[in-house]
């Protein structure tokens, strides 16, 4: 596979980004915003079922707001996307993000579950707008898919000695250690800068911005 020939939203480069972007996400709303996860909804939804089982119902609304507004930031990234002219949505996508971001930064601790909600929102549209890394599918905002699919391709390469399958599971673990590496970014940062250390997600989503205009 020609790699050259690949979309430049599909490159390394922003995909690297996207990734640091995702885990620094994901630690933040964690430590400093009422542990909460941002982009794996999945720990939101076994959190929610289980407050709706013990009637904790305020704590229900917690994990619940950034269920609703995840899912309604991947109609957003659609929407951008079936616009007219929408050959650089993913660009609009990336500006959105790190507007909200921005914005996520300056709100205090007392509305924690309207910063979550926007972080939340700004994940979906990410994770929507970017699923390829070198035509492969993947995920910049959560490890099990990317898991999942790597040792797969790490069996397939064992198997038939496929170079081909052998990048790909090196790829899908780069996926994994970078987001991990985010993730450990966002824990130094929120030390640093408390609340304003989502802005260090922005910064690396504005890195990622420029080769997109290609």
């Amino acid at each position: 596979m020609d790699r050259q020939a690949h979309p430049a939203a599909e490159g390394l480069f922003p995909v690297a980004l996207l990734t640091l972007s995702g885990g620094l996400q994901d630690t933040y709303t964690y430590l400093r915003r009422g542990k909460v996860f941002a982009n794996a909804q999945t720990g939101n939804i076994v959190l929610l079922g289980q407050s709706l089982f013990d009637g904790d119902w305020p704590r229900a609304a917690r994990y619940l707001l950034p269920v609703v507004a995840f899912a309604l930031g991947v109609a957003a990234a659609e929407w951008l996307r079936g616009r007219p002219k929408g050959r650089h949505w993913q660009r609009r996508v990336l500006l959105w993000e790190i507007l909200l971001l921005f914005l996520v930064g300056f709100i205090p601790h007392s509305l924690d579950q309207l910063a979550n909600a926007l972080v939340s929102f700004s994940c979906a549209m990410q994770v929507q707008a970017f699923r390829k890394m070198e035509g492969f599918p993947f995920a910049s905002t959560m490890c099990i898919g990317n898991l999942r699919s790597g040792v797969e391709a790490l069996c397939a390469f064992l198997r038939t000695e496929d170079r081909q399958e052998a990048r790909k599971a090196w790829l899908y673990f780069l996926i994994i250690l970078l987001f991990a590496l985010g993730a450990e970014m966002g824990s130094l940062a929120v030390e640093l800068l408390d609340l304003p250390a989502i802005w260090l997600s922005c910064a690396l989503l504005a890195l990622g911005f420029r080769p997109l205009s290609r």
